[in-house]
C-alpha cells in the first residue's frame, strides 16, 4: 500500500507563485489617521489627567499612584463621553496606563478579564447570537404578535413582552431591539401604509415611541438586560452588596411589568395612533409563522438550553450552588457541541469582543480605585459637606439628579462610571440602606435612557427610522420618565421592602 501523501508536490517556482499571488491578492486596507478635528478631545483627556494628578490636592490617605489612577479613571470617563476613539480602544489604553502610571502590575491591570461577571456577559452574547441566527427569537416575537396583536396597543405589548423575554438572557439591547423587534415593527407599520413622513401618525409614530420606551424598561428589569448592568452590579459588590441574576430579576419584575403596562398608555395619550384596531398584524404574524414551519432541531435544542439556563439562574443560591457564569458557559458549550452555534459565529460577534475589552478593563479600574481608598475619601468629604441633611432627603435629591443627568450622556456605561460609585459611597456614608441605593442607581440609569434620542445604543437606530420627530421624542421621554419615577419610587421601593432589600 503506497504511503499517503499529505502534501502534493509543486512544480519548480510554484511556491514563489503562491506567495506572490497571496501578496498581490491581499490589498492593503485603507486606513485613516485621527482627524485633526478630533485632536482637541485628546487635549481634554490630557487636561483632566494632569489636573487631577498635579493640581488637585491629594489626601494623605491616598498614595500618589492611587491619585494618578483617579486621573486615568476620570480621563477615561471623559473619553467615553467625547469618543475621540472607540470605547474599547480607550479602555485598553487606560488599562495599559494603569500599569505604567497607576502603580498596578500588568497582571493586576488585566485581572478584570478573568472576572466571572465579564465571562457571564460573553456567554450571554454567544447564546443571544444563537437565538437570532436560529430564528427562535423572531418566532417568539411573532407568537406574541399573533396572540395580542389585534390592536395597536396589543402590538406594542407584544413587541415589548418579546424584548422582556429576550432581555432575560441577551445582554445587548441593540441586538434584541435591532435584530429581532425592529424588522417586525417596521413590517407592521408598512402593512398599514404608515411610513416616515405624512403617514407616520397612522400607527408608526405611536409604535416606535412606545416600543423604544419599553426597551429601556426591559433593560432595567434584568441583570442581563443591558451590557452595562453587570458593571453596576460589580460596583455594588465592591461596596459589600452582591447582586445576582436572580436578585435583580426579583427586584425588577413587579415594577418593571407595571411600567411596561403603563408606558404605552402614556404614549397613546400624547401620540394617539389613527388606527386602533389591527387584525392584519395578527394575520401577518400567523402567515410568517406558517412560512417558518415547525420548530427546527436547532430551535428545539436552543429552547431547552434557554429555559434550562434561565431556570438555573433563578434558583441559584436557593436550590443549588452552581455559579450563574458556569451555567451560561455550559449552555454555550452545549450549543457549540450540537452545532446550533458555530465557532465562526462566535468569532464574528464583534459586539461581544468589544464589550469584553471595555467591560473587563473597567471592572479592574473601578476595583483598583476602591482598593486605593479614593471612593472612601470622596464619600467622607461629601457626607461632611451635607452633615445636616438626612439620608432620605439626600437620597431623593441625588436620585433625581442622577436620573436627569442622562441628558448629558450618550452612553449608559459612561453614566454609570461617572456617577454610580460616588453616589453609592456618599449615600451609604450618610446611612442610606445599601441595597436600596445599589438597586436604585443601577436600575434608574436604564430608565433614564428613554429621555433622549441618543440615550442608549438602540435610540439612534429607532430615531433614524424618522417615525418620531425630535420634539415628540423628547416630549414622550420626559412624560414617561415621570411615570417610571412614580412607579419605581412607590411600587418598586415597596416591593423591595417586602423582599428585604432594604
Amino acid at each position: 500500500m503506497p504511503a499517503r501523501r499529505y502534501f502534493a508536490p509543486h512544480p519548480p517556482g510554484a511556491c514563489c507563485d503562491i506567495i506572490l499571488s497571496f501578496v498581490t491578492s491581499t490589498q492593503p486596507r485603507s486606513t485613516s489617521l485621527i482627524a485633526p478635528s478630533q485632536l482637541w478631545k485628546f487635549g481634554v483627556l490630557l487636561a483632566v489627567y494632569f489636573f487631577v494628578a498635579l493640581a488637585l490636592p491629594r489626601p494623605e490617605s491616598v498614595k500618589p499612584e492611587g491619585w494618578r489612577l483617579l486621573g486615568i479613571f476620570l480621563a477615561t470617563i471623559a473619553g467615553l463621553v467625547l469618543q475621540p476613539i472607540p470605547g474599547g480602544a480607550l479602555v485598553l489604553l487606560a488599562v495599559t496606563l494603569s500599569s505604567v502610571l497607576g502603580g498596578l502590575k500588568i497582571s493586576q491591570a488585566l485581572e478584570g478579564y478573568a472576572d466571572s461577571s465579564v465571562w457571564l456577559v460573553v456567554a450571554a452574547f454567544m447564546i443571544s447570537r444563537a437565538l437570532i441566527n436560529s430564528g427562535l427569537a423572531r418566532r417568539i416575537a411573532l407568537l406574541f404578535v399573533r396572540l395580542f396583536g389585534k390592536s395597536s396597543l396589543g402590538v406594542c405589548y407584544s413587541l415589548s413582552l418579546t424584548d422582556v423575554v429576550l432581555a432575560s438572557i441577551i445582554p445587548s439591547n441593540c441586538a434584541r431591539s435591532g435584530g429581532v423587534v425592529l424588522p417586525i415593527l417596521r413590517s407592521i407599520c408598512e402593512l398599514y401604509g404608515s411610513n416616515p413622513g405624512a403617514t407616520a401618525g397612522i400607527i408608526g409614530t405611536f409604535l416606535f415611541a412606545s416600543v423604544y420606551q419599553s426597551i429601556c424598561i426591559s433593560s432595567a428589569m434584568f441583570f442581563t438586560g443591558q451590557a452595562s448592568n453587570p458593571l453596576a452590579a460589580n460596583f455594588a459588590a465592591n461596596a459589600g452588596f452582591p447582586i445576582t441574576w436572580a436578585s435583580w430579576f426579583a427586584a425588577g419584575v413587579v415594577p418593571g411589568l407595571c411600567s411596561i403596562f403603563l408606558a404605552p398608555l402614556v404614549v397613546r395619550i400624547l401620540l394617539p395612533p389613527a388606527v386602533r384596531h389591527t387584525p392584519e398584524a395578527s394575520a401577518f404574524a400567523r402567515k410568517e409563522l406558517r412560512s417558518m414551519g415547525r420548530l427546527s432541531a436547532a430551535e428545539r435544542i436552543l429552547a431547552v438550553v434557554f429555559v434550562s439556563v434561565c431556570l438555573t439562574w433563578v434558583t441559584s443560591g436557593t436550590l443549588h450552588k452552581v455559579d450563574i457564569t458556569v451555567t451560561a458557559l455550559i449552555g454555550c458549550c452545549v450549543l457549540l457541541l450540537s452545532g446550533v452555534l458555530t465557532w465562526e459565529d462566535v468569532k464574528n460577534e464583534r459586539a461581544l469582543w468589544d464589550i469584553f475589552i471595555w467591560y473587563g478593563g473597567l471592572v479592574k479600574l473601578g476595583r483598583a480605585l476602591n482598593d486605593a481608598g479614593v471612593t472612601q475619601v470622596f464619600a467622607r468629604n461629601v457626607a461632611a459637606t451635607f452633615s445636616t441633611a438626612g439620608w432620605v432627603t439626600l437620597f431623593v435629591v441625588a436620585l433625581v439628579i442622577y436620573f436627569y443627568a442622562h441628558y448629558a450622556f450618550a452612553s449608559i456605561t459612561a453614566h454609570i462610571l461617572a456617577m454610580y460609585p460616588p453616589f453609592l459611597a456618599v449615600l451609604v456614608a450618610k446611612g442610606a440602606p445599601l441595597g436600596l441605593v445599589a438597586f436604585s442607581f443601577a436600575i434608574f440609569v436604564n430608565l433614564a435612557a428613554g429621555l433622549t434620542h441618543y440615550g442608549t445604543t438602540p435610540s439612534p437606530m429607532y430615531f433614524a427610522m424618522e417615525y418620531v420627530s425630535m420634539k415628540d421624542w423628547w416630549k414622550i421621554g420626559f412624560a414617561v420618565s415621570l411615570c417610571n419615577l412614580l412607579v419605581w419610587g412607590t411600587i418598586g421601593f415597596a416591593w423591595w421592602k417586602v423582599l428585604g432589600i432594604w
